[in-house]
């Protein structure tokens, strides 16, 4: 798969919600900085740079290019996935939804979710449900997390 699938407004809620971290927004340079649980990211929260080499606190500052790029390429895996753990037929909102879902919590998580079990049921009304169970990180309920996920179900539900 060389497209990505998800929507634009996919796109843009996991961009907005991933954000691009940069310090002076006068610079072309944008820094790595610690997620909300203290995961080192990059652009739009990639945790690989693009050398596949794992984000330290001493990656190198990319352009926005490359943070455009890093996004393509895990947008791209992320989708890649999904393909193979969803065997159900969605409108784009619900791809959108799940995509944003999946780039952040992983594919793992996911494939162990209700939220697949009741989407591969055609449960749509039981799936959505499942989105606001996702707020935590490492134990801590985060008001990130629970906008994204209200958003993202918002999204699983708008045909």
């Amino acid at each position: 798969m060389d497209e990505v699938i998800c929507n634009e407004a996919g796109i843009k809620l996991i961009k907005s919600f991933e954000g691009v971290h940069d310090g002076d927004t006068s610079t072309p340079l944008l820094e790595c900085c610690r997620d909300p649980v203290g995961i080192w990211t990059l652009g739009f929260g990639s945790i690989y740079g693009l050398d596949g080499r794992r984000v330290t606190a001493n990656h190198r500052p990319i352009t926005m290019e490359e943070a455009d790029e890093l996004f393509i390429r895990d947008i791209q895996k992320t989708e890649r996935r999904l393909v193979r753990l969803v065997r159900i037929n969605l409108h784009e909102n619900q791809w959108a939804a799940i995509t944003s879902f999946a780039y952040n919590c992983g594919t793992g998580n996911f494939k162990a979710s209700t939220l697949r079990s009741c989407l591969n049921r055609g449960a749509f009304e039981r799936a959505a449900d499942e989105f606001p169970k996702w707020t935590l990180a490492r134990g801590r309920r985060l008001p990130g997390l629970i906008r994204r996920r209200a958003t993202e179900r918002a999204l699983f539900c708008e045909r």
